[in-house]
């Protein structure tokens, strides 16, 4: 039981390493790729703190270079998901006893080693497994979710800080308990961070947690494990497992122990998913809490009072940085007729510069796409834009897979604004233009808001006021992110609380405490201390 009231350290977002050449910093990082790329690295599962193998060994290739083996993992099966829920159950007991502050000092402890002794692994890991540049890496696996760590023990203090008032006599109080049961967390392969952080914030709040890694991201989350096991975290409390993910799915999801699922991935899996607990939802103890970030097609809306430079810019930045395998990634733009051809121009001659190959060499600000059904699907969205009446391929349009996934940034401009290119998700760097007609602005704001079904992130560029206001009303619905005058990525945790509505997700803001809030259940306490001896109030006489 706690004797103090105690006082975590205060948060910041962890400065990111610049990794300008030549620099020790880079020196570091590439000097630990290129150690780990040699390496033949073994991943278990790991379930009630125990690392289980299997006879399954699937092995891990790089999408910068699909023929080299740098490892395997063991693949589970339906029992290893039963015992994965066995031995979240079995340790909830103890982790729910545990004061809030071991739970902080484990969190922050597992931050300050990515800041340190593990940062140069992990974005290593993330960098070969799921091919992100140096910048890329940093940002993500190292800074945000170091960011996700500490801001979060921050968060979870000021939600235990929020007490009801008292009047004469009585004292109320809440506390806030975590959920009756366990969690899913079931993450992407594009960020790290967020890997770690669907399963770390509810274990933080006293959760225990089912974890369920993409296939394309096991190194890094190998990594992370290791991390939390150093840092403390009791067996069973999180438990890590490679598993089919529809049948994981519908046995996690039929459990009557189910009490929430922190989802990031498709829409239509989610959708799935949402399903099934409600066809399950007379088994369960409890109402599940269900979060979930989803699909985008992250929109840049540009005024004609824009500036071209920076327009072309956050273009460039905000639809090819990560190959446009982000969330937020820009995919599609409105541009004025009266913009166009200097924004494409400045464009070109952005992209001519831009070197695209492995994240070993630092220069590279594009790398690989994920895996060949990515590197498909690109080169299919390509393809018929060459062939289509509707559309033109302005800028790239090439790609190679000769050695690794290479997909080079690519400019589509079409006629047709509800071309598929420009309503679909393609998480691929592939951005499509539609021009307008200066004049159609308003027309071109409606079109923006209804032409897709997602509501995740979009900008507006303008420098004319009236025009930022006016936007800024009529696009209210169409992103959970809202950027003015910038890219439409690049969340920082504690500063832009992140997600989006309709189908993009449920709009539960990483990176804020009102996304701890779900994985709590709260119970309100009333203390009387001198008891009334009468059952008659005073309007009885």
């Amino acid at each position: 039981m706690s004797k103090a009231i105690s006082q975590v350290p205060f948060a910041q977002n962890e400065p990111v390493n610049s990794y300008v050449p030549g620099s020790d910093e880079v020196k570091s990082l590439i000097s630990t790729y290129k150690k780990m790329w040699k390496e033949k690295t073994e991943i278990p599962m790991v379930i009630g703190g125990k690392d289980i193998k299997t006879d399954k060994k699937i092995q891990l290739s790089s999408p910068q270079d699909h023929q080299h083996d740098f490892g395997f993992y063991y693949e589970g099966d339906m029992s290893h998901v039963d015992s994965a829920i066995e031995s979240a159950l079995a340790a909830k007991s103890k982790w729910n006893a545990l004061g809030w502050e071991h739970r902080a000092a484990i969190f922050l402890k597992a931050a300050d080693l990515l800041a340190g002794p593990y940062r140069d692994v992990i974005n290593a890991a993330t960098m070969i497994g799921q091919s992100k540049n140096v910048h890329q890496a940093e940002i993500d696996a190292a800074c945000e979710f170091i960011d996700f760590l500490r801001f979060n023990v921050e968060f979870m203090t000021e939600l235990y800080a929020e007490q009801p008032v008292s009047d004469a006599g009585i004292w109320n109080r809440v506390e806030y308990r975590p959920l009756e049961g366990f969690c899913f967390a079931v993450t992407p392969f594009n960020f790290t961070a967020i890997s770690g952080n669907l399963p770390a914030c509810m274990a933080m709040m006293g959760n225990v947690v089912v974890w369920k890694p993409s296939d394309k991201q096991v190194y890094s989350a190998k990594v992370i494990m290791d991390v939390l096991k150093e840092a403390g975290l009791p067996d069973g409390v999180i438990n890590m497992i490679f598993t089919d993910g529809k049948e994981t799915a519908e046995k996690v999801l039929a459990h009557p122990d189910f009490a929430g699922l922190h989802f990031t991935g498709s829409t239509k899996v989610f959708q799935g998913m949402w399903k099934m607990i409600g066809d399950n939802i007379h088994n369960y103890k409890s109402y599940p809490r269900i979060v979930g970030e989803t699909g985008g097609k992250d929109f840049v809306m540009v005024h004609p009072s824009a500036n071209i430079e920076a327009v072309a810019t956050g273009l460039v930045r905000g639809a090819f940085e990560y190959q446009g395998q982000k969330c937020s990634a820009a995919s599609r733009a409105y541009v004025p007729k009266s913009l166009w051809n200097e924004v494409k121009a400045v464009m070109e001659a952005q992209i001519k510069t831009i070197k695209i190959g492995s994240p070993e060499d630092p220069s590279n600000f594009v790398n690989a796409v994920i895996d060949k059904n990515s590197f498909e699907k690109c080169k299919g969205y390509i393809d018929r834009a060459k062939a289509s009446n509707d559309a033109t391929v302005v800028i790239g349009g090439k790609y190679d897979d000769k050695k690794g996934w290479f997909v080079h940034p690519t400019v589509i401009e079409t006629i047709n604004p509800y071309y598929e290119s420009i309503v679909e998700e393609i998480f691929g760097p592939i951005l499509t233009v539609f021009v307008y007609e200066d004049e159609n602005w308003e027309d071109t704001l409606k079109l923006v808001d209804t032409s897709t079904q997602y509501s995740l992130t979009g900008s507006i560029f303008a420098q004319d006021r009236y025009a930022i206001d006016e936007a800024y009303k009529a696009l209210e619905n169409t992103s959970g992110n809202f950027y003015i005058n910038d890219k439409p990525t690049g969340a920082v945790v504690g500063q832009q609380p992140f997600g989006g509505s309709r189908a993009s997700g449920t709009n539960d803001k990483a990176g804020s405490k009102m996304n701890l809030t779900r994985w709590v259940s709260v119970r309100s306490i009333k203390e009387t201390f001198v008891s009334p001896k009468d059952y008659k109030y005073p309007y009885l006489g």
